[in-house]
């Protein structure tokens, strides 16, 4: 909220320096901007008294955005990449997608690993959780299990995140 927008009966002013210029009525801080030809904008509402501060909008606006950006750059997403294979997986296929995984890790990211069951392999769960843990202790040098396996419907899966 600025000027004309801020309705409160009391507001804790601040100066366009940073000093405390007290308890005062909306209508006289609003005053006090004019005369010093900035805005008075409420920054912090939920306070009591609401806290205002005599700043140009224009800057005041430009500033915050630049904040939020560096924010935002210095912020880091991690994603969740998913690993899928069968139960009936051959040794060298299962050695390429732990190289993969440990790939995916190493950049940070976690990583899904499931194992998928079709027909018949369902009543052989046990295999898919072997596999499965196997899996985990190839990588146990880089990762560390976030979530064990667990089944859920056709499909076993793993989470696992980068070794702190």
């Amino acid at each position: 909220m600025i000027n004309e927008q801020i309705r409160d009966k009391e507001v804790r002013v601040i100066g366009e320096n940073g000093e405390q210029l007290g308890i005062m009525s909306a209508k006289d801080a609003q005053k006090l901007a004019q005369d010093a030809e900035l805005d008075l904008v409420k920054i912090a509402p939920n306070a009591t008294p609401p806290v205002c501060r005599i700043v140009d909008y224009g800057k005041f606006r430009y500033e915050q955005m630049r904040k939020e950006k560096e924010a935002k750059k210095k912020q880091k997403t991690i994603d969740i990449k998913e690993i899928r294979f069968s139960p009936n997986i051959d040794k060298n296929d299962l050695n390429t997608k732990i190289n993969q995984a440990r790939k995916f890790l190493t950049k940070g990211d976690k990583v899904k690993v499931s194992v998928r069951f079709r027909g018949r392999e369902l009543a052989h769960m046990e295999i898919g959780k072997e596999i499965l843990d196997n899996f985990a202790e190839e990588l146990a040098d880089v990762a560390v299990i976030e979530k064990p396996a667990k089944a859920e419907g056709r499909s076993m899966v793993m989470f696992l995140a980068e070794k702190r």
